[in-house]
């Protein structure tokens, strides 16, 4: 992806409100005292970078462009002069050797090791999220955005460190949502570098506010590159559900979704009305709810048949769908519908029966149901009259019973008539049993018969 934002469209210049001068002179100022601290104890540099004769290298007789100058390997310490300090013909040059200092990445895991290296760098990266945030980013070429993105990628992506917590087999399952989180010992590199992407990313209108977070600054960047590259947002959508993808059914781990989702519902409340055919393909009911009938198929096409767990969590998804959908879409979909529901009523898991009855304290949802109870009332009524007669729970039976009042005051007739279906079809289901043992008591009587004809022992 960053590749793709190495090209910047020419001409493009920030743009200005009203108090963004005064802003600005303050940044400046801001800018100017704190390159002055970082650089106090850095010896300025008076060898020539091109040629290595003591001169500067304004004077240099090579005439050739910075951006085709090779850059010498950085391996070790290197003192560079700060960026205010040489002629604006050199920045380019030592801002690219600022980027290739800056993309050595240090080990933290000792901190008494190049102690010195590492606070080079972390000025550095000061000076350079500084002179972004107040020159901008005008002034930076091709070039020089290809070598920021090069020591952006050396710098985050990187291998994250196993959790000393994981479960041992067979134990709880690790929530890195639920637990306090360690900060990476590079931090105070990491943070400088994300910084730096940011004030790229945004130039002049950086939120002061931003959490200083790894994955609130991703977050935020991440929200950022969709709302400015509209070329990027069909693959950013994309990458984002197959991520979730990835966590449903292989990982079920995964450190950034509750981030990703908060990205999501920003995106979703950002589509403008109607809703293009790419948009559908996620199916955001909450702003066509015409889409509420294929999305509840959808789920019901995924409903878990053996983590409880998962079925919990999809009734509560489901009762956040019915209660934006309308009476037309739930027309469409209500049998199949209410025929898991059914299922979930009857189950032997009280939290998943006990969610199933929950679904009657939604007005919205009771309003629909009674709308429709000559379809609905004879598909659950069997699951109802079991729970109330045999369901081990209290809170399930007493659930129960409250929603079978309700159809009984809701339309006395057509509960009568549901009871006597139900009754008779109990009646016809144990005379069936009865006469099915009665075959089986025959069978082995039979069975006997011959057994002590023949003169064998039969083995019960």
């Amino acid at each position: 992806m960053f590749n793709k934002l190495i090209r910047k469209p020419k001409g493009s210049k920030a743009s200005s409100r009203p108090g963004e001068d005064e802003t600005s002179a303050a940044a400046g100022a801001m800018a100017m005292a704190t390159e002055g601290r970082l650089t106090s104890n850095i010896t300025p540099l008076s060898t020539c970078n091109r040629c290595g004769i003591d001169h500067w290298a304004k004077d240099c007789p090579s005439k050739q462009e910075n951006a085709n100058h090779v850059l010498p390997p950085t391996n070790g310490l290197e003192i560079l002069p700060a960026l205010r300090d040489v002629p604006s013909s050199e920045r380019p040059f030592l801002f690219r050797k600022k980027l290739a200092l800056c993309s050595i990445v240090h080990d933290f895991s000792d901190p008494f090791r190049t102690p010195k290296e590492k606070e080079i760098k972390r000025q550095t990266l000061l000076e350079l999220v500084e002179y972004v945030a107040t020159v901008g980013t005008a002034k930076l070429n091709e070039v020089l955005l290809e070598d920021t993105f090069k020591m952006v990628t050396a710098n985050i992506f990187r291998s994250l460190p196993v959790p000393s917590h994981d479960p041992a087999p067979g134990g709880d399952v690790f929530d890195a949502e639920e637990e306090e989180p360690i900060l990476d010992p590079a931090w105070p590199h990491l943070q400088l570098v994300y910084e730096f992407l940011l004030r790229y990313l945004v130039h002049q209108e950086t939120d002061p506010r931003v959490a200083k977070r790894e994955r609130d600054y991703l977050k935020t960047i991440l929200h950022r590159i969709y709302g400015k590259f509209m070329v990027l947002r069909p693959f950013i959508r994309k990458a984002i559900s197959n991520i979730f993808y990835r966590f449903i059914f292989e990982t079920e781990k995964h450190n950034g979704v509750g981030e990703m989702l908060e990205i999501l519902g920003s995106i979703i409340n950002g589509f403008a009305l109607p809703l293009k055919e790419e948009h559908k393909l996620f199916l955001f009911v909450e702003k066509d709810f015409k889409l509420a009938d294929t999305v509840i198929r959808g789920l019901l096409k995924y409903w878990p048949l053996t983590n409880s767990h998962k079925e919990v969590i999809m009734l509560n998804e489901l009762e956040e769908v019915l209660e934006i959908t309308q009476p037309a879409e739930f027309q469409r979909c209500m049998v199949p519908l209410f025929r898991q529901i059914s299922r979930s009523l009857n189950s032997s898991h009280f939290q998943v029966a006990e969610r199933a009855l929950m679904l009657w304290n939604s007005d919205h949802i009771v309003s629909l149901i009674a709308q429709n109870r000559n379809v609905i009332l004879p598909i659950i009524f069997s699951a109802l009259e079991k729970n109330s007669m045999s369901h081990w729970n209290q809170v399930v039976h007493g659930l129960t019973q409250n929603v079978r009042k309700m159809f009984q005051d809701l339309d006395t007739d057509l509960f009568n008539e549901c009871l006597k279906t139900y009754q008779d079809k109990e009646s016809k289901a144990k005379a069936l049993e009865e006469q099915r043992d009665a075959m089986w008591k025959r069978l082995e009587a039979a069975a006997a018969a011959n057994t002590s004809a023949a003169g064998l022992i039969m083995v019960t």
